[in-house]
């Protein structure tokens, strides 16, 4: 339930004015309310921080939230590969790392170390190229180890700061990683980036039961705030290898393994090299359920696609480089990129480029 851009408390009362109400914790309404105190001495009326913000998202054409019900799904690296592939094709980009305790963006696009520069228009992005800036609070820590233990409202005094600071100048897509599930941060964002509109939301899973339950919730968080669904990416959703990056294992009977990689290649090289080019795949989670398509069915969103896990990719986001400039990355740049084109194509980004 919402009272204009405030939202109202689950635990209030029945009739509440609303936080930024005058009568906030004032009212016969209040009486008795949990939240009475706080709503009393809350500053009243719209956040004047909110025009500045407009202001500097007024040069941003469309704006896409990047989340996941749970962590280890590989969010950040899809949202890491969307904006390396976003501005491959000349769009002009930005990250925007708000995962204020994990931020592994500055990492997944090489920028690990590099400090926030200010000038007289505010905080400068850090560039990957000339059309691809980055913000992350990773880049304001000391130490890359350092623990960020805030709660609420200094996270989202932080993220208002990187909203109000920085500039970004003209650009096509700007891509927020955030953190899993529904936390203060993305409750932060959505109230920040709504007066200047939100696209919409994609969401990262993988085809596991357990994954998709949590994803199930971010829908229906995306729903509450009157965010759209852009679609849900299932990650993961196989292994896919190449028969010559395998590893081959023989088990005596004693229990012992012994590394037979180099016999088993050379025999496929005598007696059947095509299998040499094969793309070796195996389903790491059950799927059984319907994984990740099933479930946006029965959600009414739309299913962008299935990316494989491919140790290619991930040593890609370790070394903070472009899956797509790598061509050992053949099956998951592949699926990547028609799950992005199916994005770019829907009439919602594409309108207005």
């Amino acid at each position: 339930m919402e009272n204009g851009h405030q939202e109202i408390p689950e635990n209030a009362n029945e009739h509440c004015p609303g936080p930024e109400s005058e009568s906030a914790g004032k009212s016969e309404a209040c009486a008795g309310c949990p939240n009475q105190e706080v709503c009393t001495t809350a500053p009243k009326g719209p956040d004047p921080d909110l025009v500045t913000i407009a202001e500097r998202m007024s040069t941003v054409k469309h704006k896409i939230l990047v989340l996941s019900g749970k962590g280890g799904v590989g969010k950040s690296t899809f949202s890491a590969q969307l904006s390396y592939a976003l501005s491959s094709k000349d769009y002009q980009v930005g990250l925007f790392d708000i995962d204020i305790c994990g931020p592994s963006i500055p990492k997944m696009l090489g920028l690990e170390g590099q400090t926030i520069h200010q000038s007289n228009l505010g905080w400068s992005p850090i560039y990957v190229d000339s059309n691809l800036g980055v913000m992350s609070i990773g880049f304001m820590l000391e130490n890359p180890d350092d623990a960020v233990i805030w709660k609420g409202p200094r996270k989202e005094g932080m993220i208002k700061s990187f909203m109000k600071e920085t500039h970004w100048s003209e650009l096509d897509y700007l891509v927020v990683d955030a953190p899993p599930g529904t936390s203060d941060e993305h409750i932060s964002i959505v109230k920040l980036l709504q007066t200047t509109g939100i696209d919409g939301a994609i969401i990262v899973t993988t085809p596991q039961q357990v994954s998709l339950i949590d994803v199930r919730k971010e829908i229906n968080f995306c729903k509450r705030v009157g965010v759209s669904v852009l679609g849900v990416v299932e990650n993961m959703s196989s292994l896919a290898q190449s028969i010559v990056d395998l590893k081959f294992k023989k088990v005596t009977e004693t229990g012992e393994e012994k590394d037979v990689t180099g016999w088993a290649l050379d025999h496929m090289k005598t007696n059947a090299p095509e299998l040499l080019s094969l793309i070796a795949c195996s389903e790491v989670f059950d799927s059984s359920g319907g994984g990740a398509f099933k479930m946006c069915m029965e959600m009414g969103v739309p299913f962008l696609g299935k990316v494989p896990m491919d140790p290619h990719l991930c040593k890609a986001a370790e070394e903070g480089r472009s899956c797509f400039e790598d061509q050992k990355c053949s099956s998951s740049a592949a699926a990547l990129q028609k799950i992005i084109d199916k994005l770019l194509s829907s009439h919602q980004l594409h309108e207005s480029l």
